[in-house]
């Protein structure tokens, strides 16, 4: 299954009122200019006296917030994408907020947000008449052409509010300063605190005090003692190695990594197996160099235990159909979603998640590999440089989406100027940073990939070279090349 969607942005080029279709824009006779100016005025914007700053509208664009409203009633998906960019006092018209404010209660309750169900509310509320009744609902529908692109106009709302209170801020330090009221030093140390005040908004919930924390911390350490040692992390199907790891935890970015044809993708579909077959969680893979029907013939081969290359050579027995239809309905029946869109950017990988997250609770999200990533960005000085992004922005994936976040990564030639061809952490190709923001570092290391005659054969070490939140270990598995998969070395 693939999830790739189109990031519309038909008008990333023009300035902010041509962003809308001429059908949006709204005549500057709509409104006049005293009338936006009482406006602010009379909401407490635009408080402390007189002058030029005040002669002006304050920045905004009704069109956008029209457009936001409109894509959010038509779409619970355009919901999902606009309330991680907008709050409810981000919008210029007290209407427009309080009708955002009706559609995310809706939504919270998991019930369908339109405009019958938002006029009901609202006139539950008494506010249906403030915001100009039901047919204005229908209105903010109707005017806008998609949904697409409600993200997109969620921004532009967002940029003027936060211009609104920049303009804010450095009146109330223009008047300061003229002030002069008391000592320099402590009227810049207020003028500071009032630029930094200007995206307080947004920030003030991120900031707790270590009272509150330990309170969380204690009643986590209280529930993870209940569980009498049962696994508190997505597991990996692998015992020693989950017993070594307690699972993969949520705000974790995990590299596995190995030179070519060591098996990295076969171990990370191993983890995508036991994540959403065997435990049935949600998970994602992005894969940048198989192709999502490979990926399904290998994980029907892991499952079924019917050799790849039966399936790539049509030699399929009467026992492997029968293998394979017993766990065909389990393997389609999983919560795995793969994604094989060539050149994923960063910025279409965190999209994608975040919705999967919205939609489905995704519990654990595989990128094959990172080197194969786009920045999708300004262009970076040096691909060392992109790499170091791109790992830093995967890093703050999983802790925005508070889930475990795997990229397979390459090595460089290190490993083979060694005798013994193990790899070490300090291998990790073109950036030192991976290794910095990974929590764990896992290195995949098979000897009989270098020597064929080696005692070794069929064995795999799995080398857990960074734990960030416990110890490391070298954990030796079996290699089922065949059947595209590693196993404990108890398994047949």
């Amino acid at each position: 299954m693939s999830i790739s969607e189109p990031l519309d942005d038909p008008w990333a080029d023009s300035g902010p009122s041509d962003r809308l279709p001429p059908s949006r824009r709204r005549p500057d006779g709509d409104r006049s200019r005293d009338e936006r100016h009482d406006r602010g005025r009379d909401n407490g914007e635009w408080d402390g006296g007189g002058g030029s700053a005040f002669e002006r509208v304050p920045p905004q664009d009704l069109d956008a917030e029209q457009s936001v409203l409109g894509g959010m009633l038509l779409s619970k998906d355009a919901i999902a994408d606009v309330v991680e960019i907008l709050k409810g006092p981000d919008f210029y018209k007290p209407a427009h907020e309080t009708i955002y404010q009706a559609i995310l209660d809706i939504y919270a309750k998991g019930e369908p947000a339109d405009p019958i169900t938002i006029a009901a509310e609202l006139t539950k509320r008494g506010e249906i008449t403030k915001v100009g009744g039901a047919s204005y609902l229908h209105t903010l529908v109707q005017t806008v052409p998609t949904a697409a692109n409600a993200e997109y106009y969620a921004e532009i709302v967002h940029e003027r509010a936060v211009l609104r209170r920049l303009v804010e801020a450095g009146t109330r330090i223009t008047q300061m300063g003229y002030a002069a009221d008391d000592d320099v030093d402590e009227i810049v140390n207020r003028a500071q605190a009032e630029i930094f005040a200007v995206t307080e908004q947004r920030t003030t919930e991120d900031y707790l005090p270590l009272g509150d924390i330990m309170e969380g911390a204690l009643d986590e350490i209280e529930a993870i003692g209940s569980r009498s040692g049962e696994m508190t992390g997505v597991p990996t199907g692998f015992t020693d190695l989950d017993q070594l790891t307690n699972g993969l935890h949520p705000g974790q970015m995990i590299i596995i990594a190995a030179r070519p044809a060591m098996g990295k993708s076969t171990l990370a579909l191993d983890f995508a197996r036991a994540c959403s077959i065997k435990h049935n969680m949600p998970s994602v893979i992005f894969s940048l160099e198989m192709g999502r029907n490979e990926i399904a013939m290998r994980l029907l081969s892991a499952e079924a235990r019917v050799a790849l290359h039966h399936m790539r050579s049509g030699t399929m027995t009467d026992e492997d159909w029968t293998r394979l239809a017993r766990r065909m309905p389990d393997v389609s029946a999983a919560p795995l979603y793969i994604d094989d869109s060539p050149n994923l950017s960063m910025m279409e990988i965190r999209a994608k998640c975040r919705r999967l997250k919205q939609r489905n609770d995704l519990k654990l999200v595989i990128i094959d590999y990172l080197q194969l990533m786009q920045s999708g960005g300004k262009r970076s000085e040096s691909r060392q440089q992109e790499v170091s992004d791109m790992s830093r922005n995967l890093k703050l994936l999983a802790k925005e989406l508070e889930l475990p976040v795997i990229a397979l990564s390459q090595l460089n030639r290190g490993p083979e100027q060694r005798t013994d061809k193990k790899p070490m952490v300090s291998d990790l190709r073109e950036s030192g940073s991976i290794e910095q923001d990974a929590d764990m570092v896992i290195l995949l290391h098979r000897e009989d990939a270098y020597e064929k005659e080696s005692p070794r054969a069929g064995e795999a070490d799995i080398i857990v070279g960074k734990h960030r939140n416990g110890p490391t270990a070298t954990i030796t598995v079996a290699f089922q090349g065949h059947y595209s998969r590693f196993v404990d070395m108890a398994q047949t």
